[in-house]
């Protein structure tokens, strides 16, 4: 669930391994069931379910645990799953998107207030905090599945419109609308994915002290804590 504006480059130099693994699966396979129930069970007829199920997979999340949250999608058939973002600002102000997804949007507004409320900050209204950010569709591939110049042509080819290329990984850029489309093309060529999401891209930062950086950390792990809360995105730039 790693994106730009993600506060995860800081959290995987903290906390227990095995405490963090177990959060993360947690989380894929909410969003694995919520595919499901929502659409076919076939992967290959659902954009969204064959994401999930990739970024599962790039995650090291075992075969059965995936198979257990598709089929978890038949049962509590009145259960519904709502997605809901929550804006606001953290300490030191810091302009904070958090995404959830939830069966009790009461219980999830609460919790989520409160854990702001704690650490000084505030929840906004919608609009509050997103317009300083800019929401793309972001696909990552596997540096091996083909070269800097291959991919560059796959993704002008595909309808995408940006890529860049690092050590580790390719990043494909579209718009919000088009990132299955884009995906579905990608797919003739490319055999694995990191990840498929839509996420939120600071438009600016704010420079945090190194006094104030584990209020900041301490904060977000609380909002990452909560379990209906999928994705967190800020504008903070950790001091270093």
């Amino acid at each position: 669930m790693a994106g730009h504006s993600h506060w995860a480059g800081i959290k995987h130099k903290k906390g227990k391994a095995d405490k963090q693994r177990s959060k993360i699966f947690s989380k894929l396979s909410k969003e694995i069931t919520v595919a499901a129930k929502l659409g076919e069970k076939d992967p290959s007829m659902n954009p969204r379910l064959r994401s999930a199920i990739q970024a599962a997979r790039s995650a090291n999340m075992p075969k059965d645990n995936i198979e257990r949250a598709i089929n978890k999608s038949s049962m509590n058939s009145e259960m519904n799953y709502e997605n809901l973002r929550y804006e606001g600002f953290g300490p030191e102000k810091v302009a904070v998107i958090v995404e959830t997804l939830t069966e009790n949007k009461n219980r999830t507004a609460s919790k989520i207030r409160t854990v702001f409320q704690k650490a000084g900050g505030s929840l906004g209204t919608q609009g509050s905090a997103s317009h300083n950010f800019n929401q793309l569709g972001i696909i990552r591939i596997d540096k091996k599945e083909a070269s800097d110049e291959r991919i560059l042509e796959l993704a002008i080819d595909a309808g995408a419109d940006e890529c860049k290329s690092n050590d580790d990984f390719h990043e494909i850029h579209c718009q919000v609308s088009e990132i299955y489309n884009v995906k579905k093309e990608l797919e003739k060529n490319i055999d694995n994915f990191i990840s498929t999401e839509i996420s939120w891209i600071p438009l600016n930062s704010v420079k945090i002290s190194k006094e104030k950086n584990n209020d900041l950390i301490n904060f977000f792990e609380s909002l990452e804590d909560e379990e209906d809360v999928q994705n967190i995105y800020s504008n903070a730039e950790f001091y270093k």
